[in-house]
């Protein structure tokens, strides 16, 4: 299992280090994205939905939407993911089979 998470600060994975990364989005910086950024914004698309499947500007536009209080949740829920090591297999679990049916036609 491959953890995205990161368990401590000296590995700039502070809450600073995300505002700053959601602010690159904020302001639509197309590129410039370290790995630290890179981390963050896949750690954001688990634990906010609406932006899972957006581009760095659709994300941009989407923050900007948002206000004071649901932008300092969206921060700490990120940081919270990525200290207890949100694994991508969490939130991307394939839909159970259900036994006894049949999709073919009869």
């Amino acid at each position: 299992m491959d953890s995205i998470g990161c368990a401590n600060e000296d590995r700039g994975m502070t809450e600073m280090s995300i505002v700053d990364t959601l602010a690159k989005l904020i302001f639509g910086e197309e590129s410039g994205y370290d790995r630290s950024d890179l981390q963050i914004i896949e750690v954001l698309r688990i634990v906010e939905s609406n932006v899972s499947l957006g581009s760095h500007i659709d994300m941009g536009v989407y923050l900007r939407a948002l206000g004071v209080q649901e932008m300092i949740k969206l921060v700490s829920s990120v940081r919270r993911a990525m200290l207890n090591g949100t694994r991508r297999d969490i939130a991307f679990r394939p839909l159970p089979v259900l036994s006894g049916r049949s999709h073919s036609a009869h």
